[in-house]
């Protein structure tokens, strides 16, 4: 079966139906071994240094699997920077396919997006229904397992980034994927409460850095919200497609994403905000906003490369959870 990389999340229900495997690129190139080596060479490529690492890790990690030859590239909606990346890959060979989130949510702009996208990968409307019902069934253990990290105490920070941010392509095989979430489901009643004082809002695109869950819990915290990662999920309960995909919070304005921040703060009982900027990257102007709009304690964490967390951002995470206390 053909693979189809993605940069982003999109509406990966037209590429199951069309019978393909999603691959998001930014999962494989986190994932790697070695992942600052792959930022590394889109450098010695001529990637410049002060851009997102992101950026640079998604130009390597597609030629470095030269398998995935076609690339769904968000140019509206994510990075503006994809769109220097998509001409790059297109150089080296690989076809680039666009597809635009409308910043107004125009309904029928999106549809037309998503019709655009069946075209070139050779679907039908019915199909992806069909394939959107198929999908919600896996979607909704990985809710229930945002449920229990919230309600039940019973999943870690971690956990719930790890399942929810695997929903932008089901890890290539849906069923394989599910099979996963019900195991990890079975074992929960058999686990102790996670034990922490302190209740965390992670808000923003998914950490660089891998440890940041686990530090905070060492030290009697934990998240119980993660924002964009949750959004991947497509937690709504909607039976049309372009309205699932207009709900989703992630590539539209940053009012329209406090709306479902806001509400889950509240619901979840939150103590504190960690906000989450990556370098170079035009969100973190968007945090002085965040600021003024929440009424919550808030520290903003920015990441650079793909490492550890470093010694400043840890003396700036105990004094953050020190003043909570």
């Amino acid at each position: 079966m053909q693979k189809i990389g993605m940069t982003t999340t999109i509406p990966v229900e037209v590429i199951y139906a069309a019978g393909m495997i999603p691959v998001d690129l930014n999962n494989i190139f986190i994932t790697d071994e070695n992942p600052q080596a792959l930022v590394e060479e889109a450098e010695l490529a001529g990637y410049p240094r002060n851009l997102c690492a992101w950026i640079k890790g998604l130009y390597a990690t597609a030629l470095r699997h030269r398998e995935i030859n076609t690339i769904v590239a968000v140019t509206q909606g994510d990075c503006s920077n994809t769109h220097a990346l998509m001409e790059t890959l297109e150089l080296a060979g690989v076809r680039v396919i666009p597809f635009a989130f409308p910043f107004d949510r125009d309904y029928d702009l999106l549809k037309l997006q998503i019709e655009k996208l069946i075209e070139a990968l050779g679907t039908t409307w019915t199909e992806v229904c069909r394939t959107k019902e198929r999908l919600d069934r896996v979607r909704q253990k990985v809710h229930e397992i945002d449920r229990l990290t919230w309600q039940g105490d019973k999943v870690s920070g971690w956990d719930n980034h790890l399942f929810q941010v695997c929903c932008s392509d089901f890890e290539g095989d849906p069923e394989q994927f599910a099979g996963r979430a019900d195991a990890y489901l079975a074992g929960l009643p058999h686990k102790q409460p996670v034990k922490s004082g302190l209740r965390l809002a992670y808000i923003g695109v998914p950490p660089i850095v891998d440890d940041l869950y686990d530090y905070l819990e060492e030290r009697g915290a934990r998240v119980v919200f993660n924002e964009v990662q949750r959004q991947f999920t497509m937690p709504f309960a909607v039976r049309d497609i372009v309205e699932q995909y207009r709900m989703y919070t992630y590539p539209y304005g940053i009012f329209y994403r406090l709306e479902d921040i806001s509400r889950e703060l509240e619901r979840r009982q939150v103590d504190g905000v960690i906000h989450y900027a990556q370098s170079f990257c035009y969100r973190q102007i968007e945090d002085l906003i965040v600021r003024q709009k929440l009424k919550y304690p808030i520290l903003t964490l920015e990441g650079d490369k793909p490492n550890k967390l470093d010694a400043r951002t840890r003396m700036r995470l105990d004094a953050f959870l020190d003043m909570l206390r």
